[in-house]
């Protein structure tokens, strides 16, 4: 009886404080914490707030509270704790304690409400400083921190300052004063006076055991009492009216290209604020473009799998190694979810740790995966964390696989870390320590590729174990690996057995039980194909233009080409060219080839976009070219030889004339035409067109959206186009930055942008919003790409076009590569029908072919380190001009990566120019400069500050090496055979420093 007259009391306070838990309750991470609400109960709760709002989620929590009966043991307690636990501790005073008295509660939202009213002025704030002050005197959680500076990085500072009072206005009464007191410390006066009407250090907060209440007048202040220590605990929000509500629940986090190479040192421990021996500040956790944690849509309790996603799961939940090939769009990401959650289970269950790691190649699916599966649906039961190479802050990557069930992060990540435990390094991971690897776009797994790294480091201890199991002792623990692909291709096979070896190999690599297919049956989407031809120019002005001049350089070069201008084999044909008149120093004829390829470029572009855009790149050319001609504040030309007068000049005499025929539209070429017919036809033909065309370069990329964006015809029928491109920098085109293309699919996704222009960064993996029509134009590649590019076409009544024009190859290499799908299929049919003991004694011999390439490889690279000469013995010089630059002992390497020149006599050799295409910032060095040769303006590399020290850092490519009296031609630093020595930053320092003490005296 007791107990029902407290369980009738209780629920008596709740009601009774229903409107104010109603603002105060974030429902998400409460429900976490609610262990006597069942399942159903929580989803139905979790629905409303998705659906409706916050609020209305809330008065459905507390209704079924009412009605639940009979209500267990100590669930009052539990929901005081859940309150506390959730972030929402103010709550919980009210239900547990007692609410404030009524003048302080007036005077708490009082502060709310000036809060909002001056929230414009708050934006001007310097967010990230504030936020670790309110962090620090306890009125932010650890993850309201977090969340704030993730907003600062993504959406700039503004972002965060909107994002940081919404949180601490959750707190209990006397976060006001606490932040008066941050803004102090901050040097925030003129806020202070904002929010005060008193100018700060005027007998404000000064008191101890005294804050300032504010009315909603500001300028009226007086003292109220202090409530108490204000304790972090958890997440807060904003209490406000049911109207703003849903604008917080839907609040997005932006956060990190298509390069996949990863800084071996970007995880080490640094010494900031610890949080249960981990760095708090450790991981910059909210990547762009993902709905964060707080503002995602609450996960689902249940994964449901259809029956051709359950088949093809079944070998892995026994705990196989396998490989699912499924269609792009069929679900395989959700499959290897639930296979996660079986394998977790039963470990647990069994009393065994469980440990996932899941691989992608591509950063931003890092974030993809972690937000849209594995998060959602796994966070309530188990730590889901993502970490990839674009994390800005210094974190030990081994830490964050100790302390997590499930990491999502890049295989380049996770190869570091073996390799450092293979070296003896502590700070490393082993495969014993995982249970299961899920690697995204297994197709990789091949050709010394980093899945490849990874797979032979498994496949020589698995091989080690047979050998320890034979002599009785004890096995080394390896991952259940899960491999997932929507095509494995077929390797370049030209006939069924070559593709069914292709195929083998790639399960021997992932050591796969089976290759799984499934039959999608009615789920099938397959978009219609077609394939649009272009006619032939008849006329062609403006290439016959450039075409004559590119046969007045031959001649004066003395050149023969022995292929058609404007082709692919002509590229070839010219960079051999360069390469050998830049080793036996003949500079006529590296200019003239270098001039030549620019030529053949703008003749590529002009038969696949406007002439308009070929003439733009030319004429940007050559104007870049001038410039580096120009010394930095002098007006006279670098001296320049006869042949780059006879290049200049040509252009010059040339220009007017490619200018006037670009502007003419009757000599455009056909293909761009076949394309508007295709774009029009797709958003007139249907209610909601939405589309991605899939090009060769950025450069088309970014034309082709130009052109849309400025045809008032597409306008007419709804057209949004934007280009998408990649984000590695060795492109003359400025990359895309992650945030940049998060922002574009992000835009995509919510139908703002209707037609995406794409290089192949966006054919695999990245999960784009489902397509009504897929265009390849003047593309074509392997059958695996175009698999995947037609995998985007997911929507109903999909269309996959190839746009080609005549005579280019394009369409009968289309063709060749639907013979190869098919025979894919065949193969992987005649794979899956060996019988299993054939199959496996067929894999184990690719296997221990691999181990012993691998060996072979590592013996060869050890001989060629043995064998390393002194770096005295190698010279370089400018490519350009061949005057000698400086010798390898000369050079010095920072962090295993970067190698630079600082010593005295090379900064006399030098220029610096700004880079006002790209600039990074990286950890300790940030690089907004290039350097290049005094006397002919060739670019030797860029200028980057490294922890306060100019470093010129030198991109090899840019040199002529000579070693053992032969010219090279090297483009990577890794093809010499020397070692360098290691940047001494002390040294350099101290001789910075002490020639600043010169000067200074002088």
């Amino acid at each position: 009886m007791a107990a029902d007259k407290d369980n009738t009391t209780n629920i008596s306070l709740i009601e009774d404080f229903r409107p104010r838990l109603r603002k105060l309750i974030e429902i998400e991470f409460v429900l976490d914490h609610l262990n006597f609400l069942d399942n159903d109960n929580k989803d139905l709760i979790r629905t409303k707030a998705r659906k409706e709002s916050n609020l209305k989620a809330v008065d459905l929590l507390i209704d079924t509270i009412i009605r639940i009966r009979p209500l267990p043991k100590g669930w009052f307690r539990e929901f005081v704790d859940a309150l506390s636990a959730g972030g929402c501790k103010h709550a919980a005073t009210y239900v547990e304690d007692s609410p404030p008295c009524p003048a302080l509660e007036a005077e708490n939202d009082n502060c709310v409400r000036l809060i909002e009213l001056l929230s414009p002025r708050l934006l001007g704030m310097k967010t990230t400083d504030v936020c670790w002050d309110c962090f620090s005197k306890g009125i932010l959680t650890a993850e309201d921190r977090e969340i704030i500076l993730a907003e600062c990085q993504n959406r700039g500072n503004m972002g965060g300052a909107r994002e940081l009072p919404r949180r601490i206005v959750r707190f209990p009464p006397g976060w006001f004063s606490t932040f008066l007191k941050a803004l102090q410390v901050t040097e925030h006066n003129d806020l202070c006076k904002e929010l005060t009407g008193e100018s700060p250090g005027d007998n404000l907060i000064d008191e101890p055991g005294v804050l300032m209440a504010v009315n909603e007048a500001p300028g009226n202040v007086y003292p109220m009492v202090e409530e108490g220590p204000v304790e972090a605990a958890g997440k807060s929000f904003l209490p406000e009216q049911e109207t703003l509500d849903s604008s917080v629940t839907n609040m997005h986090l932006d956060e990190p290209s298509e390069a996949d190479s990863e800084i071996a040192d970007l995880y080490s421990g640094t010494e900031e604020p610890m949080e249960n021996g981990k760095p708090e500040n450790s991981l910059d956790l909210s990547m762009s473009g993902c709905i964060a944690p707080a503002a995602e849509s609450p996960p689902k309790a249940v994964i449901v799998l259809r029956d051709y996603q359950m088949d093809v799961a079944r070998p892995a939940l026994e705990g196989k190694n396998i490989i699912i090939c499924l269609p792009t769009g069929s679900g395989k990401t959700r499959v290897a979810v639930y296979i996660t959650k079986e394998h977790l289970d039963s470990r647990r269950k069994e009393g065994r740790p469980g440990k996932v790691v899941v691989l992608v190649n591509k950063v931003p699916l890092v974030e993809q995966h972690y937000s849209t599966e594995f998060w959602k649906f796994l966070k309530n039961k188990y730590k889901v964390e993502r970490v990839s190479g674009d994390s800005q802050l210094k974190i030990s990557f081994t830490d964050i696989v100790q302390k997590n069930d499930i990491v999502i992060c890049t295989a380049q990540l996770l190869e570091n870390y073996l390799e450092r435990a293979h070296s003896g390094d502590d700070d490393g991971i082993k495969l014993s320590d995982l249970s299961l690897i899920v690697i995204d776009e297994c197709h990789h797994t091949q050709k010394g590729g980093v899945y490849n790294h990874i797979m032979i480091r498994y496949l020589k201890q698995k091989h080690k174990n047979a050998k320890l199991k034979k002599e009785q002792k004890d096995t080394v623990a390896i991952p259940q690996i899960l491999g997932l692909t929507a095509s494995p291709g077929v390797g370049g096979a030209k006939k069924i057995e070559k593709a069914e070896e292709h195929i083998l190999r790639i399960c021997a690599n992932l050591d796969a039980y089976k290759i799984m297919t499934g039959n999608l049956g009615e789920n099938k989407k397959e978009p219609h194909k077609k394939i649009a031809t272009a006619e032939e120019r008849k006329e062609d002005p403006f290439g016959d233009v450039l075409k004559g001049v590119m046969n007045a350089i031959h001649i004066h070069a003395e050149l023969n080409p022995t292929c058609d201008l404007g082709t692919q084999n002509y590229e070839q044909w010219v960079v051999q060219k360069e390469q050998n008149a830049a080793k036996e120093e003949n500079q006529k004829v590296r200019v003239c080839a270098e001039h030549l390829r620019q030529y053949n470029e703008a003749l590529y572009l002009g038969k696949t976009i406007r002439m308009w855009d070929a003439f733009s790149f030319l004429d940007k050319y050559f104007d870049e070219e001038l410039k580096k001609k120009v010394a930095p504040g002098d007006e006279e030309a670098i001296i320049k030889t006869d042949t780059e007068r006879f290049l200049f000049t040509l252009f010059k005499d040339s220009k007017v004339e490619l200018q006037e025929l670009a502007k003419l539209p009757q000599y455009e070429n056909n293909s761009l035409a076949k394309l508007r017919t295709k774009i029009l036809h797709e958003f007139t033909s249907r209610e909601k067109a939405r589309g991605i065309i899939f090009t060769k370069t950025r450069r088309s990329a970014i034309a082709l959206a130009q052109w849309v964006q400025e045809n008032s015809k597409f306008e007419e029928v709804g057209v949004k186009a934007c280009h998408v491109i990649g984000g590695g920098g060795q492109s003359a085109v400025k990359p895309m930055t992650a945030a940049e293309q998060r922002d574009v699919l992000n835009k995509f996704q919510n139908a703002e942008i209707n037609l995406l222009i794409a290089t192949t960064v966006a054919e695999e993996g990245l999960d784009i919003a489902a397509c009504n029509f897929v265009i390849r134009y003047e593309l074509v590649t392997n059958e695996v790409a175009m698999i995947q590019a037609r995998g985007r076409g997911r929507a109903e009544d999909s269309s996959y076009t190839l746009v080609a024009g005549e005579g280019s190859g394009v369409a009968e290499r289309e063709s060749v590569n639907e013979y190869r799908e098919k025979m894919m299929s065949k193969a992987i049919d005649k794979v899956k029908k060996l019988d299993q003991e054939e199959y496996e004694k067929r894999i184990k011999e690719f296997q221990i072919q691999a181990i012993m390439e691998e060996r072979v490889r590592t013996t060869k690279k050890k001989q060629k380190g043995m064998k390393k000469e002194s770096p005295s013995k190698v010279k370089f010089s400018c490519r350009s001009c061949n005057k000698p630059v400086c010798s390898g002992e000369d050079v010095e390497i920072i962090e295993n990566m970067h190698r630079v020149n600082v010593t005295p006599q090379f900064k006399e050799l030098f220029i610096q120019r700004e880079n006002t295409s790209l600039v990074k910032r990286l950890l300790d060095y940030e690089t907004n400069g290039f350097i290049a040769c005094k006397d002919c303006g060739q670019r030797w590399g860029s200028m980057m500050l490294y922890r306060g020290i100019e470093c010129p850092c030198l991109h090899v490519k840019n040199f002529l090496v000579t070693y053992d009296e032969k010219r090279k031609n090297v483009n990577k630093w890794s093809e010499l055979g020397i070692q360098l020595p290691a940047f001494d930053y002390a040294e350099h320092a101290r001789s910075v420093a002490e020639s600043s003490e010169d000067e200074e005296s002088m």
